[in-house]
């Protein structure tokens, strides 16, 4: 495995992004031991939660759990993702919780907690990150200064020079007050990193929040998702840290378990969000719909007053029914997996057609749904669809400390790919990323944004020209016979 990423590293040695991370689990099982061993041995006494008014230290709570920090290890830790996860959603997500104890999942893996997430943004950040102007003005951190912390994942991001990430970050619409809370965290505890870019997924269990009478609709949800956002973008002034958090964010996500059956479907007489008020959870599409409605109006509102905007880029096509890919398809810019196209050439077709950008993770599809032998992406690949590598969850489903690497190492081992499939696989990973404009043209070219041959440098992508012209004129041909034959119809109409 190690000789594989080597040679990896070596074919890539031009810019990659891992396109679809999340960043509950963007640090590898080894990682995660580490730093709960050292925060044990470095601050035992620390108060670090608080229950029924009582402070409980760090030491209390191991000392609850019935376990000694010193004796576990990787295979106690429990967090990665086997037989038992396949098809098995549920088994899936308490792998995030180490030792199968909730309480280490919200002391070391959230935003939220008695620490304000300190431990979580410690395991994130850099170790010697320069802070940009932006984040020092609202911090009252000097600017050009270093912060020097623990070194982790960011840091080790920039010291692979190419290696990008576009970690998730949750906002589940409980409450307006999640968004200040996720900036706060963000800027108080300094996780920038140049390397990275962030985007929001929304877990759609509002059914959850529903029954537990948290929100009145559906509607209340969208709501704490957007508004916050909304007066973000028109008064920044007020929502100063809301307002800098959001340079750093290129997206949105939608996720949850797809195999979930719904018995409504979404039509254009199905309640508006504020009236849907029962404790069933809306269907796949009525979530893609009303969030690709308001990002759509938040973009158009931010790129009037000259913001950054958002890209729509859900989990879709991972299971469950071949509808959600065409939602997806109306709404999305971008989707992660994507399977289900293997099942529906017309779907498939489609997405070549509109070169819709797929984020795949063939290691997480094979502990979850799909064997990896017969995972589609080398299929879509070779037909021309525009898709990339992605990692998922590395805690779960890697053991290199370079997750996206052992990804193409595997991939290019099982599938055979050549030395020009991966370079265009990274190409992808780039141009689908959330990468500034000027970032693209520095790792791909001056004219990347221009089809075929004369979009690719050859210099810094080493994706050969002739596939590029292939890719191009194949496309091109489609295109043109779909035209030619749309002109037929019409001609035929008109004479008849």
């Amino acid at each position: 495995m190690l000789e594989d990423s080597k040679k990896a590293r070596n074919v890539l040695s031009h810019a990659e992004v891992d396109t679809h991370i999340h960043a509950a689990a963007c640090m590898n099982q080894k990682h995660l031991l580490r730093f709960i061993k050292h925060t044990y041995q470095t601050e035992p006494d620390r108060t670090v939660a608080e229950k029924r008014g009582r402070k409980i230290t760090l030491r209390q709570v191991f000392d609850s759990l019935h376990m000694d920090p010193y004796d576990l290890t990787v295979d106690s830790l429990d967090v990665h993702a086997g037989r038992q996860t396949f098809h098995r959603f549920d088994k899936f997500n308490s792998k995030y919780n180490p030792v199968g104890a909730s309480e280490l999942r919200d002391l070391y893996l959230k935003t939220e907690n008695y620490l304000g997430g300190e431990y979580f943004a410690r395991m994130v950040k850099a170790s010697r990150t320069q802070v940009p102007s932006a984040v020092a003005l609202a911090t009252g951190f000097q600017v050009g200064r270093l912060c020097c912390v623990q070194a982790e994942v960011a840091r080790e991001l920039e010291e692979s020079k190419y290696q990008y990430s576009e970690p998730r970050l949750s906002i589940y619409g409980r409450s307006p007050e999640e968004w200040p809370s996720l900036a706060r965290w963000f800027i108080q505890h300094k996780v920038y990193s140049p390397n990275m870019r962030w985007i929001i997924q929304v877990p759609r269990i509002y059914d959850i929040f529903r029954s537990k009478k948290l929100l009145p609709s559906f509607g209340k949800m969208l709501e704490n998702i957007f508004l916050p956002l909304f007066e973000a973008t028109i008064n920044p002034q007020d929502h100063r840290e809301l307002h800098l958090f959001l340079k750093y964010v290129t997206g949105f996500d939608s996720v949850d378990d797809e195999s979930k059956h719904s018995d409504h479907m979404f039509s254009d007489k199905s309640p508006s969000p504020d009236i849907w008020t029962s404790e069933q959870n809306p269907p796949y599409s009525y979530y893609l719909y009303y969030m690709y409605a308001n990002i759509m109006v938040l973009n158009n509102l931010r790129r009037e007053r000259g913001l950054s905007t958002f890209l729509f880029r859900p989990h879709c096509g991972e299971a469950g029914s071949i509808t959600h890919l065409v939602s997806a398809f109306l709404t999305a810019d971008n989707i992660s997996h994507g399977l289900l196209l293997k099942k529906s050439p017309v779907l498939q077709y489609l997405y070549y057609l509109a070169q819709i950008p797929i984020a795949m993770s063939p290691l997480s599809n094979n502990s979850l749904f799909l064997e990896y032998s017969k995972n589609p992406l080398r299929e879509f690949l070779h037909k021309g669809l525009h898709v990339s590598l992605s990692t998922d969850d590395p805690m779960q489903f890697h053991y290199t400390k370079e997750a996206l690497m052992e990804e193409y190492a595997i991939a290019a081992q099982v599938w055979k790919l050549s030395t020009c499939d991966l370079c265009e696989i990274a190409r992808n990973s780039v141009l689908q990323s959330g990468l500034s404009h000027q970032e693209k043209q520095k790792f791909l070219g001056q004219n990347y944004y221009k089809e075929g041959p004369e979009g690719n440098d050859i210099r810094k992508t080493n994706v050969a020209q002739i596939r590029m012209a292939f890719r191009y004129e194949t496309l091109c041909n489609e295109l043109s016979f779909l035209s030619d034959a749309m002109k037929s119809e019409e001609i035929t109409a008109l004479t008849t």
